[in-house]
């Protein structure tokens, strides 16, 4: 390329002189090199003189910088043999001049790399993107590395600038008496500053080495306000309190966690009127779904749509509103275990394990299929049948929540066989996000490394069965052992207060949830064994608990529901209803015959009208497609289109389920009985 005759005056420019008195003499410099470069400069002697003159002024810059820099060496030694000065006013000083010290420095390496900077992209060619974007990428980095440091000799200076108006404020309180309130104050400020130091974490310093830590520019934005005078002060606490939002370059937006002052309390503002927006909300909308028949559910739901990204978008705190929404989850399979016995789940066990194991193979070995015949990966079509093989326990709890629970004597009750699988079908949940990294892999992998990847998947199977091994085991044990005594001990304490006994039963719902979760089992299932262990007790302690803890739960669905409409996207639907109304009828239907055929061969012949019923429980896909769909599309297993599919086939069989369970009810449940199910 031409630019390597310019390799040469830039070599020349940049070894004897050193860096440009500021940028914009730096720009000149630029714009006059490239000017000569392509040849509509001066005469070769007017190029000389150009260069001569750039290289006294920098090496003058330098010269001077290193006059400078001689100068606070003499004056640090001078501070420091001064003995007027106290310690401190000796640290304090010294400190200064260091700073001073290190901005020269940095300032003249800023200099050299933009230099190095400019000819390193002059050595490249222009139509080579892949080289742009290299040299656009370390630009970046050297930009991120450069704001680090300023950012870090900025902090020093505020501590330098606070050590020098405490110095002050020492010197006048030496020159003056001070009264017994001057003096308790002195003594709470010293207190308070020792407590900061101890209890504040150098997060920051302690983390940018750390390997995987990057850099990043992100924009720091405060709420928009239409009266900015008017809320002026209002912002001003809130850039003390950092209460204001950060977004990065992908649009991820950040707000506080930890602050560095733990000493202030705050509050997330935003959370809060999320919070209050929906509880708001989800009334008239569910209020609506009762009065056309429709389950409220689907009124939460619609609330999260509304105000989700796809509606009004007032939704500023969506992670922590899902992750509130999980503790709704975690009640409500709480007391879907609280109804379900450990006599009652001995008696289903084997169709409970073995239903959903077969039923699962069915739909993976069909998604193969379809994706041989469509040319889609491997991995994508195990991955999708996978997710569509799931389905909701939340929403079939809601379904059985009051319903009878009996039937001939001798036959097998169909909430014992849908909660059983369902339950099972958690711990597939499990499994295959504990799976989800090998199969990334084998997404990636030549034919030579499938042997492997089998066998990880293998050995991670067997982990599985350990950890649910070790947990019915200790299932055991707590029933044996524990939970009678645990509860009597309950019982006894929260005698006219009833936070005790809440309180005692939360603590160890997340107990067992904590211990399936160490040992890589589904958070899911542990809440459901702490219901089942707790409603070993007897009817009346079901009975007692079940009224303390389910308006909790009640509440926290609500948040749950709401969560999931905010991954619904109308607009999406309307313009594919076509396509999304024909997989879901497809996805549902199929579902529904495959859990006929199961359940046809593993039923006993007096239970086989059942059937019916829990394959219409089954028939729609889990919530918790969303979750795996999204780390599915980060890790690069699934397409965009392929996401926003698997979320609206999910939303749409999650709307049939109300009037597939109220059929399959109208069919074969006795009369009685069928009111208080549906």
């Amino acid at each position: 390329m031409k630019a390597t005759g310019f390799i040469s005056l830039w070599t020349l420019l940049a070894l004897p002189c050193g860096p440009l008195a500021n940028p914009a003499e730096r720009e000149d410099v630029v714009k006059h090199a490239i000017k000569l470069h392509r040849g509509k400069g001066a005469v070769i002697t007017q190029r000389k003189q150009w260069v001569m003159e750039s290289c006294r002024k920098l090496s003058g810059l330098l010269r001077q910088k290193n006059v400078v820099l001689n100068k606070l060496k003499n004056a640090i030694r001078a501070v420091e043999k001064d003995a007027g000065l106290s310690d401190e006013e000796k640290l304090f000083q010294v400190h200064t001049f260091e700073i001073f010290q290190k901005e020269l420095n940095e300032s003249e390496n800023s200099v050299f790399q933009a230099i190095h900077g400019l000819q390193r992209a002059l050595q490249g060619d222009y139509k080579d993107v892949v080289n742009m974007k290299e040299s656009s990428r370390q630009r970046l980095e050297a930009l991120r590395e450069a704001a680090i440091k300023e950012e870090m000799e900025y902090v020093e200076l505020l501590a330098a600038e606070k050590h020098q108006v405490e110095a002050l404020k020492n010197m006048q309180h030496q020159n003056k008496s001070l009264s017994m309130l001057d003096e308790i104050l002195e003594d709470v400020r010293k207190a308070a500053d020792r407590l900061e130091e101890e209890i504040e974490e150098h997060a920051f310093d302690d983390n940018k080495s750390v390997r995987g830590v990057n850099f990043e520019a992100v924009l720091r934005v405060e709420e928009d306000e239409a009266n900015s005078k008017r809320n002026a002060s209002k912002r001003e606490v809130e850039d003390d309190l950092g209460l204001s939002m950060l977004i990065d370059s992908q649009n991820n937006q950040y707000i506080l966690t930890k602050p560095r002052d733990s000493t202030i309390p705050r509050a997330d503002h935003h959370f809060i009127k999320d919070i209050v927006t929906i509880g708001m909300l989800s009334l008239p909308c569910g209020w609506l779904c009762t009065t056309i028949g429709l389950p409220t559910m689907f009124g939460y739901i619609i609330c999260g749509v509304l105000l989700g990204p796809s509606g009004l978008n007032s939704i500023k705190s969506i992670v922590q509103v899902e992750t509130l929404g999980e503790f709704g989850v975690f009640f409500t399979l709480f007391l879907v275990g609280l109804e379900f016995s450990p006599e009652r789940l001995r008696k289903v066990w084997k169709i409970s394990l073995q239903g959903p194991c077969y039923m699962t193979v069915l739909m993976i070995a069909f998604g193969l299929l379809w994706g041989h015949l469509l040319q889609i990966r491997p991995t994508q079509s195990v991955f999708i049948s996978t997710c569509l093989s799931l389905s909701s326990t939340p929403l079939v709890s809601r379904f059985l929540a009051g319903s009878v629970r009996g039937d001939k004597e001798g036959d097998i009750d169909y909430s014992s066989v849908l909660l059983g699988m369902l339950v099972m079908q958690d711990v597939q949940l499990g499994l295959f996000i504990a799976v989800m990294p090998t199969l990334i892999q084998a997404g990636v992998s030549t034919y030579s490394s499938i042997f492997k990847e089998i066998l990880r998947i293998l050995i991670l199977i067997g982990q599985i069965l350990f950890s649910l091994a070790a947990v019915f085991l200790l299932c055991l044990v707590i029933k044996t052992y524990l939970i009678g005594p645990y509860y009597r001990k309950l019982h006894t304490e929260s005698k006219g207060n009833k936070e005790i006994l809440i309180l005692g039963i939360t603590a160890f719902t997340f107990l067992m949830l904590t211990i399936t979760e160490l040992l890589d089992v589904s958070m899911e299932l542990g809440c459901f064994l702490a219901g089942a262990l707790i409603s070993s007790q007897g009817h009346m302690v079901t009975e007692e608990i079940m009224c303390c803890i389910e308006p909790i739960r009640d509440f926290l669905a609500i948040i749950f529901f709401a969560s999931i409409g905010l991954h619904v996207f109308p607009t999406f639907v309307i313009y594919e209803l076509t396509v999304l109304l024909f997989l879901t009828l497809s996805v549902v239907i199929m579902k529904f015959v495959l859990a006929v055929l199961v359940l046809s061969l593993i039923l006993p012949k007096t239970s086989q009208y059942i059937k019916w019923i829990v394959s219409a429980g089954l028939a729609q896909v889990s919530e918790f497609s969303f979750v795996l769909g999204s780390r599915a599309r980060r890790a690069g297993i699934i397409s965009r289109e392929v996401y926003l599919l698997i979320l609206s086939v999910t939303t749409l069989s999650l709307l049939l389920a109300p009037a597939l369970w109220r059929a399959a009810i109208m069919k074969c449940v006795p009369r009685p009985e069928r009111r208080s199910s549906t």
